[in-house]
Order: structure tokens, then sequence, then C-alpha cells
């Protein structure tokens, strides 16, 4: 005789597993192999476009409507990404009334000052064509999406003035060499950010062109990883901000190395128990540019010296001194994903020490912060001794100071255009600014050692404890103490 436990008592029993079993799914991967590579995205095979590509092409406007007949809403989706518009959505800063947006489009850095007014250089890199039309006109017609800048074999397409085709580029060549996103595509801009090679990021340069596996780990492995799978593109909207040029960078938005680092990533317990604090690139980018120089300083108050011989590290009379480095150690700041600041077109620069373009946001006392590592550009810079604002010149064009070198006629010519006061007289003044280091990443074995941080023999490693908040090295100090 078999007995039958109660109806209730099976209903609880079931109850209990539907509770239990996603539970069990949702609970460390203890032990679980760390397999990177199964998340890297599986993309569709491209299609050749040599015997699609059809007819004569004048205009690179001539090649997007050709694009456009089989990729209907390509242009409509480009034309939402801030790779067109050049701005940020708008939001709140505690420091000014109303909404704000930042970009390229209406703001400053400490590099090459700004875009407004010299949009016939600085097109050379930025997808769309006929900004002689002026801003407003070229981002409103589809037809001014620029699809070979990011698609066509490299060697085959190049941009002239006002973001336009170079003269001597074969419009048809390079539109029938069409294909998915490479190194190569995206490092034709961003590794000469700033005006050159390995100028602006640090972390980024035409070394990431054909890497080695000790150069990064992800490009020259073995998997041979692009740009596009971390930087995930859907709509043409693609994941991964700078906070160089944004002031709120929402997490959805962002690359993060959980994409694909899941589960059980360090078998060592006391490495583990630094990620509530230490972000991954802090142990595995220990160098930033490892075999290119990248520029520490500018100084823009030595431009326009005659009879001086330029010299790309050095000096070049149009934008003045510099100073470059290598192989060296980051900087090193909490960070929670966000600016802290973000110096806006008319701020007034400070009576006490440097202008900050940007500060990242974060501190010890931040529960969403981890210590990260920047590279730190400083620079000297045109302000406006009355105002006592950071002034934006025209550098290139009719009459702009590469033309005539006469800072007083180019803060003039862009007056009107940045909308920004000039009282007539100018100086130069400091200002920092900070580029997050993601690029350049080492395996475990080139990673960052213990004791490149702690010593028990009281030698400084490369973290200022006390600037981050510790009363010391948390080694000898017992964690996270205060002053």
């Amino acid at each position: 005789m078999t007995t039958r436990l109660p109806r209730w008592i099976l209903g609880l029993a079931v109850i209990g597993l539907l509770i239990l079993v996603p539970f069990l799914y949702q609970l460390p991967t203890k032990g679980q192999p760390h397999n990177p590579a199964s998340h890297i995205p599986v993309k569709g095979v491209h299609v050749d476009h040599h015997d699609i590509v059809k007819g004569t092409f004048k205009t690179g406007q001539d090649v997007t409507r050709a694009c456009l007949a089989c990729h209907k809403t390509a242009a409509a989706d480009m034309m939402k990404t801030s790779h067109w518009t050049w701005e940020s959505k708008a939001f709140k800063v505690p420091w000014r009334e109303g909404t704000v947006t930042i970009g390229k489009a209406n703001q400053i850095n400490n590099f090459c000052i700004g875009a407004q007014g010299n949009e016939n250089k600085c097109m050379a890199c930025h997808a769309g064509y006929g900004w002689e039309a002026g801003r407003v006109k070229q981002q409103a017609n589809p037809e001014n999406v620029d699809c070979l800048a990011c698609h066509a074999e490299p060697s085959s397409y190049g941009k002239g003035l006002w973001g336009n085709p170079a003269a001597s580029v074969d419009l048809l060549a390079a539109a029938r060499s069409v294909r998915a996103t490479t190194r190569e595509n995206c490092g034709k801009c961003h590794f000469d950010g700033g005006g050159g090679n390995g100028v602006k990021h640090g972390d980024m340069d035409d070394s990431l062109y054909f890497p080695n596996r000790k150069l990064d780990v992800h490009m020259g492995g073995k998997h041979h990883m692009q740009c596009s799978d971390c930087h995930v593109a859907r709509k043409h909207q693609i994941l991964g901000r700078i906070i160089a040029d944004n002031y709120t960078v929402e997490a959805a938005e962002q690359v993060s190395c959980e994409q694909c680092h899941q589960g059980q990533i360090h078998k060592d317990e006391r490495i583990a128990t630094h990620l509530k604090s230490v972000a991954c690139q802090t142990c595995h980018v220990p160098a930033i540019a490892v075999e290119e120089p990248t520029k520490v300083s500018w100084d823009w108050s030595q431009a326009g010296q005659k009879g001086r011989e330029d010299d790309h590290y050095s000096y070049l009379k149009i934008k003045g001194e510099f100073t470059y480095d290598s192989n060296f150690a980051p900087t090193y700041l909490w960070f929670n994903g966000n600016n802290e600041y973000r110096y806006l077109l008319g701020d007034k620069i400070s009576r006490e020490g440097p202008t900050y373009i940007n500060k990242p946001a974060g501190s010890i006392t931040d529960a969403k912060a981890k210590i990260f590592p920047f590279k730190l550009h400083v620079a000297k810079q045109p302000f406006d001794k009355v105002n006592r604002h950071l002034l934006q010149p025209v550098t290139s064009g009719k009459d702009g100071y590469w033309t005539n070198f006469d800072w007083d006629q180019a803060f003039k010519l862009a007056e009107p255009i940045t909308k920004l006061a000039y009282s007539g007289q100018y100086g130069f003044t400091e200002t920092r600014m900070y580029w997050a280091s993601t690029h350049m990443v080492q395996s475990a074995d080139a990673a960052l050692k213990c004791d490149a941080c702690h010593s028990a023999t009281g030698k400084p490693g490369r973290l200022d404890w006390k600037a981050l908040g510790y009363a010391g090295d948390p080694v000898q100090w017992g964690g996270r103490k205060l002053p």
C-alpha cells in the first residue's frame, strides 16, 4: 500500500521549484569556466559589392543616393547618432540655468580647441558631406551622410575640404569596395584624433591597425577582434561614449569588460576582491602610448614664431610647442562613469590654479566609483582677459590664424560664429583634460602585480593613496580609511 502525499504538500513543492530554479540560475557562477570568446558577437557575412554597385558618381551625394536605394533607413538612423549631430542630449548642470548640450558642435577641448568656424579642415575626419553650406543645412540633408567614410576600403577613399571626397578619389571604386567596418575604418579618424597619430587618446594610435598580442590582447590575440566586437552597433547607434565630450553617460550606452568577461574571472580571491573598487583597466592597461608617443602638453602661446624650425614632436608654427611621452603609467582617479564637471563655452576660468576642461566624477565614498586609469593632457590656451572665459579661434580658412598668425583677428572672426563675447584683450592660461584609458589591454601575465601598487617596505607605488582618499597604502593601513 502506497502513501500519497497531500495535494497541498505537492503544490508547495511545485511552487518552491518554480521559485528556486530561476534563483539558481542567478547564483554566482563559481567554478564555471571563464570563456569570454563565447560572447563575441556573431556577425553576418558581408556581401561583396563589386558587381552590385553600378553607375557614374560625380559627388559623394551620388554615392549616398545609390546606397539608400537598398539601405533605405541607413541615413535616417545615422542622423540620430552623435557621430552625426556632434551633440549630446540636452541635460541640466548645477552651474548653469536651463539645459545644455555637449559635443564637438558647440564646445571646446584643449587640443585643437574647437571645430566651430573650422569645418573646412575638421571635416576631414567627421562623417558628412557639404559643410560649406553651413551646419543647419548640412545636417538636415540625408544625402550628406558619408557612407564611404566608415565602409569604404581606406586605401581607396579620402576626404578633402568641407568633408567632401578628395578630388583624386575614384568614387565608383570606393563605393564598390564597401564592407563591414574594420579597425582601419575606425582608426582613420579615432587614431588621428587631435590632429595626428596618437595625439589625443594615448591608448589609440596606428600601432593598433595590426597589433600583436603583447600590444593588445583583444585586437592582437587569436580572435583578432575588431572595434565593433566591443563597440556594438544597432541601427548605427554605437556603444561607447567618451566622457571628454559628455557630462553624463548612461551605463546602457557604454562599453564594459563585463560584456564578455562573466562568471569566475579570477581564481585568486585576493584579486577578485579588488573588483569592488578597482576597474579592470587599472591592472590590465598598465601603460599607455606603448609603442607610439602621445601628446601630453600643448602650448598655444608659442605659436606663430618666425624663423623657428618645425618639428612634429616639439614645435609647429601653426600650433605652438608640444611635449610627447610613450610607454608611461596613466594617472589614477576615482571614476563612476560620468563627469563631475565639463567646461562649457562661456564658463569662467579658474582664478586659482588650472582650468579643468573635464573632471571625472567619483570619490572613495562613492559606491559606484572605481579607481580608473586616465591620460592627463595639459595645455596653455587662449582666454579673454576681461570676460575671463576661454576663447575659441578660427584657425583654418580665409583670414584664420593659420593664414595670418593674428590671434586678435582669429578671435574676432569666431565671435559671430560661437556667439562668445570677445573684449579685444586675450592671454593664455593652463587647462587640463582627462581621457579614459581603455585600449592596449594586457593579458593576465602582463597585467600589474601586487607590488606595483602595494609595498611591504613602504616604497611608493604607482598609486597616490592619500590623493585617492586613503590614510595610506591599504595593505599597511587596513582598508579604506579616510585621513
